[in-house]
């Protein structure tokens, strides 16, 4: 990875061999519908056993019909280790439920012990995740540690709480270079620069637009009230009617902007990333899939999933520096020695 990378301009000014591939996502909300269908009926019937089952099944679709510069995915997941991690999350949270109805010393213990051992849950299911996912016949991996699990995932959330809030961008980075720089294709590293300033940026900038709309509500009120109008039913939704459409902007405009600063700082080898999702195009996703799914009372879920997924990926797009094939046909050499040594990491998956 060459140091001299400096955010989205490493991105835009680019060598001259340089080109951009996206990726070509051709699932299909029938097709995936029919998956679905008979993933939630085996599902209800298993009494959720069969959910490890439906999350391969989906994985594998999805997987099978996502493409980049000609190569393909795949998802290479075991059923078994998928129900092992939900066993095991089911115990830790139906434990403290169940610790907390006996008495709050009972839940307070047990939500201590889920929070000592969900740091190290999540890094094993990174490791599953990654591992069992693979592009061109060549796996992804996982590294970190245990350690470095434990002060992203419990040292450093402890410490935005702490801190009100205020260092919950810094937190938001850490993580994210924690999870991109551990993250590999074959042997080749990912890399991850954006700067902490970028989180700052747009949370403070979420948090600005909230305080405009608490104080445009606490204006329409006032207005509503001095008018006499409050006294109809009607009038109590007025605030609501205007200051709830500018928040779904509010989270529209964060989701996008974060999108974009974290693959746009994210490089594999001397390759880039180039995120372009917006505000308008999120909006226009979750508002319409949102009222699809009620009218047809919850049938149109799969139909949204392949929206949403189909949306993400044409919003990203690889920078080529070079040539992949120079990756992979030397990864490829290596990977029965890489998928021997990894093996034992794909034992365990959280379901996040």
């Amino acid at each position: 990875m060459s140091s001299n990378h400096s955010g989205s301009a490493a991105v835009e000014q680019v060598e001259p061999q340089s080109r951009e591939e996206g990726f070509a996502f051709t699932a299909t909300g029938s097709e995936y519908f029919r998956i679905w269908i008979v993933n939630l009926l085996l599902t209800i019937v298993t009494l959720g056993i069969y959910s490890a089952w439906a999350k391969v099944r989906t994985n594998q679709y999805f997987y099978a019909n996502t493409r980049l510069a000609g190569g393909g995915f795949e998802y290479h997941a075991k059923p078994g280790a998928i129900l092992k991690g939900r066993i095991v999350a089911a115990l830790l949270f139906g434990g403290y439920n169940l610790a907390l109805q006996f008495s709050l010393t009972a839940g307070m213990a047990m939500l201590a012990l889920v929070m000592a051992v969900m740091p190290w849950l999540v890094w094993k299911s990174l490791q599953f995740a990654l591992y069992n996912s693979s592009y061109r016949g060549i796996r992804f991996g996982f590294g970190g540690s245990a350690k470095a699990a434990y002060f992203h995932y419990l040292l450093l959330p402890l410490l935005g709480v702490l801190s009100l809030g205020l260092l919950y961008p810094f937190v938001h980075q850490r993580i994210k270079r924690f999870q991109h720089t551990n993250s590999r294709y074959g042997n080749v590293p990912f890399a991850f620069d954006a700067p902490v300033r970028g989180f700052y940026k747009v949370y403070f900038g979420v948090v600005g637009m909230m305080l405009l709309a608490m104080i445009g509500s606490a204006i329409i009120t006032f207005i509503v009230v001095i008018s006499g109008v409050h006294k109809e039913s009607w009038a109590v939704w007025v605030p609501f009617a205007v200051v709830y459409p500018f928040m779904l902007c509010v989270m529209f405009v964060a989701m996008a902007a974060l999108q974009n600063l974290i693959w746009n700082h994210t490089y594999l080898g001397q390759h880039g990333f180039r995120s372009t999702m917006t505000m308008k195009g999120l909006a226009s996703l979750y508002i319409t899939n949102t009222l699809a799914i009620i009218f047809t009372l919850g049938m149109f879920i799969p139909f949204a999933v392949v929206r949403a997924a189909k949306y993400r990926l044409d919003c990203t797009s690889l920078v080529v520096n070079g040539s992949l094939d120079d990756i992979t046909a030397g990864q490829r050499a290596e990977i029965g020695a890489i998928g021997e040594g990894a093996a034992d990491l794909g034992g365990f998956d959280l379901a996040l």
